[in-house]
């Protein structure tokens, strides 16, 4: 007995829920392989390259070449202690990886130039002039303007078909 319980390694308890590591990896599903780890194998420069990806990205996909699944399986469980993320999945030679973002990073998925949404900060006064003006931010899109009341109309009208005015 004591023999066959030093031999197998006792995994320590994860963070994640059955149903949050589902998700995850349902999200990782479309994700490409953002590290590649090498011949040289799991390198300061590569550890360091998996830590600002886990920052930037939260879920990342990690590739690593060789055939040796022993390896792997160590250098997995070795970036995981390391940078406090939480494996995900091991499939092959892919590994994926999540860690949450830290509140310092922030993602915008609104680009503020070009075409797009943007985001347009709106003051109407109150009617009768001696309370606040309401203040709201609304998201428009690039063909929309804001008029001077505050409403959203379209910059340009829409364009119809030439041959459904045609037929009319």
């Amino acid at each position: 007995m004591s023999n066959d319980a030093t031999t197998k390694k006792i995994k320590p308890k994860s963070k994640l829920t059955p149903a949050e590591r589902s998700e995850l990896r349902a999200e990782a599903h479309g994700l490409k392989p953002i590290v590649i780890i090498g011949e040289a194998g799991l390198t300061p420069a590569v550890m360091k390259e998996i830590d600002a990806s886990l920052n930037s990205h939260g879920l990342i996909k990690v590739r690593v070449f060789g055939d040796d699944r022993e390896a792997r399986v160590s250098m997995y469980e070795t970036i995981c202690a390391e940078l406090g993320a939480e494996p995900v999945q091991h499939i092959g030679k892919l590994l994926v990886i999540y860690r949450p973002k830290l509140d310092g990073v922030k993602e915008t998925k609104f680009v503020k130039r070009g075409k797009g949404l943007r985001e347009v900060t709106i003051v109407k006064p109150s009617a009768s002039g001696t309370k606040k003006p309401s203040v709201s931010k609304v998201l428009v899109k690039g063909n929309e303007r804001v008029t001077q009341g505050g409403s959203i109309k379209r910059a340009k009208p829409r364009q119809s078909s030439v041959k459904k005015s045609i037929k009319a």
